[in-house]
This record gives C-alpha cells, structure tokens and sequence, in this order.
C-alpha cells in the first residue's frame, strides 16, 4: 500500500483502508457470480448474440465506480471500458504530468504498474490463441474519432507502451478498418488484438457490424468485448444485484445476500414501479438510461423537472437509489468525488479518484479529473 501515499501536501483522496478492502471483495464477487451458470440462466434472455458467444478470455481494464459515506462504500456502476487507469497513475506518480504531452514521458522499464497492466494484454491474446500467442504483432486501439475523445492523450500512452513490447499498434476509428468474417484488417494487414474503447459495446451498430462478425468467427481478440459487458457491465445487472430474491436463486448466503444489498443500490426499472411515488420520493433517486455510457442522459432526482420526468421512457429508465458523492478540498474548494477500482479477473491494478463539479462525473469543467489516492490504514482509527 505504500506506492499508494502521496505527498500529503497535495490534493489527495484518503480512502480507509477497511473501505477499499470491502470495494475489492464486492468486485471479486461480482465476478465470482458472473461466471455461474445460474447467473447466465437469469440474464441470458436480454443478451444479444454477440455477448451470448464466450470467446474463452476475458476483458482488460475492467472499472468499479464507488461512491464513499459514513455508512461505507456504494457501488456506483462498473463499466467495460474503463478509461484513465495511466492518467489515474499519472496523477498518482508525481513524476508523471498528466496530461497531452504524458504519453512522452511514461515508460520507465522498470515499473510494476505498467508491467501489470501490459501483461493483462498477454494474457487475453495468449487465451485466445489457445497459448499460441505471447504478444500480439498488431493492435488496434479502437474508438468513435479517438482524436475527439477526451482520454485520446491516454490511447498514446498505451500505444508507446504497446509498440515498445514489440506490436505495430494504431489508434483509428472503424471506418479505417476492413472487417468480416475473415477477420480484421488495416491495409491488407491481418489485426491480431483491438483494445476496444468504443462505446458501442454489443458491436450492434453498422459501423461494428464486420467487427461483430470477426469476433464470432474467432478471428480477432476484442478486448473489453461484449461477453463481459453483457455480464458485468450492462447497467441492468444492478437491478439482480440489488434484489434479494434473485441473490437467493443464484445460490447466495443470507450473508452475501446482505453484503450485496448494503453496497449495491436498489435498482428497478422505472415501469415496474409507481409513477407517481416515484415522483414523490424522486430526492431519492437517480434516472439512468439503461442504455447508454458515461453519464449521457443520467439526472439526480433533486434536479429533475415534473416535465422531463414525464418524459422518460418507464421502459428503457433505470432508477437507482442515491448514493451521494464524497467531497474533497482541492485548492481551496470542494469538489464531488468518485473512486473507480482497476480490474483484470480477480487482480487489482490501481485504485483512481476522479474530482468534479456538475450534477455527475465528468471532465469538462475547469479542475475536473484526477487526483491522488492515499490509503489511510486501520490504526489510524
């Protein structure tokens, strides 16, 4: 825990160590659950074709979003393409500046961090290759105008570590890519691996559709892919999670039932509940669209108005408990504060906090984005 304490002298998130150790534990059962198959039986009616196919590995870069209380963590959301884990460590790493010129400054070949996170990259190809495969030759780094997206400075990051382990390594959006079911290709080069950053995560849109056929004919390794999406990150499993009844079918203890209820909101779609209580209790509650990413179309309950509210679609809407944010001093004003944990299987990577203003997470505004971590150990208690 030590490479975990920053300067104190500078803004920083203290996270009780007996926080991140439940954090952790919801996380590994999190996926302990989502690979019974009980839990396929429960949720396999809602999965598309893509997500349905198990392609034998799993998925880099998986993030859990938490909120802090008094009362201890809440689960937030998870998500498949979870971006910032090198500008979290760049902001963790005092001699890493984050920001558009950090992919210049990154490499240190002697940092257990990066050598965590690139062999997470091994092991998907050497798993889908079946041990044939120790690194891939080509990568793709895979998203909707990555030159747009606000993490494009990370994207080269991860492309200077990638093209340093020996791959040629690209960072383009579909259309710059020949895809089928004969596989991937870039001007007549077969692609081996694509770290995927898009947001489309059942590859359901046309853009996607060769990729889609690709990745079902096992001729390319789609890492985050919608296998895992499908079982951990589709915002509809929080509805499971959160529901006594259907921990108990999957073969949970009344303890483990109780610990899944206390971190993980009540989440329901908005149809199966009453309207207008819902309305009256709304303080209570955020409207997420089941459908979506990021924060795109989220709305705290205190802020909705009854004319949007009306608006919403019961049955596309999800309303999740509200867990309120945490708040921290960074220079002299306090900001909202999330804690995202990185993930491969069962093997933490690093621990980010992300500080901002607005009604939900984001990094637009002027001081929004990542701060450091310090873990606070049990004796200071």
């Amino acid at each position: 825990m030590s490479d975990w304490l920053p300067d104190p002298d500078r803004p920083h998130v203290n996270i009780p160590y007996r926080d991140l150790k439940v954090m952790i534990t919801l996380a590994r059962v999190l996926r302990r659950i989502s690979r019974t198959p009980a839990w396929e039986e429960v949720i396999s009616p809602g999965l598309p074709t893509t997500a349905r196919f198990d392609p034998g590995h799993e998925a880099v870069m998986m993030g859990y979003d938490f909120h802090l209380t008094p009362q201890g963590p809440g689960l937030i959301e998870v998500n498949t393409n979870a971006g910032g884990g090198l500008m979290a460590y760049c902001a963790q790493n005092p001699c890493f500046p984050a920001g558009p010129r950090f992919p210049d400054a990154i490499h240190d070949p002697n940092d257990r961090h990066q050598d965590r996170l690139l062999n997470t990259f091994a092991q998907e190809i050497s798993c889908f290759s079946q041990g044939l495969k120790r690194w891939p030759d080509t990568m793709v780094i895979l998203d909707e105008a990555p030159e747009r997206q606000f993490l494009y400075p990370e994207m080269c990051a991860f492309a200077t570590l990638f093209r340093q382990r020996g791959s040629e390594v690209l960072i383009v959006g579909p259309e710059a890519l020949e895809m089928g079911v004969e596989g991937v290709f870039h001007q007549g080069r077969r692609v081996e691996m694509i770290y995927n950053r898009h947001c489309d995560f059942y590859l359901e849109s046309d853009v996607l559709a060769g990729l889609a056929a690709a990745w079902l004919n096992q001729q390319v390794c789609v890492t985050p892919n919608p296998r895992q999406y499908g079982m951990l990150a589709d915002k509809r499993r929080l509805i499971a999670w959160s529901d006594p009844l259907v921990l108990q079918r999957l073969g949970l203890t009344q303890e483990e039932i109780a610990f899944m209820t206390r971190l993980v909101p009540k989440t329901r779609f908005l149809a199966d509940l009453d309207k207008n209580r819902v309305w009256a209790e709304r303080n209570q509650w955020v409207f997420k669209p089941s459908i979506g990413f990021g924060s795109r179309g989220v709305l705290l309950g205190n802020k909705i108005s009854r004319t949007r509210f009306n608006e919403l679609d019961p049955a596309w809407t999800l309303v999740q408990q509200y867990i309120p944010p945490s708040m921290t001093d960074v220079a002299g004003q306090l900001m909202k504060t999330d804690i995202r944990l990185f993930f491969y299987r069962d093997q933490l990577l690093g621990v980010a906090a992300r500080v901002y203003r607005g009604q939900v997470t984001n990094f637009q505004l002027p001081g929004n984005g990542f701060v450091p971590v310090r873990i606070i150990p049990p004796h200071k208690f």
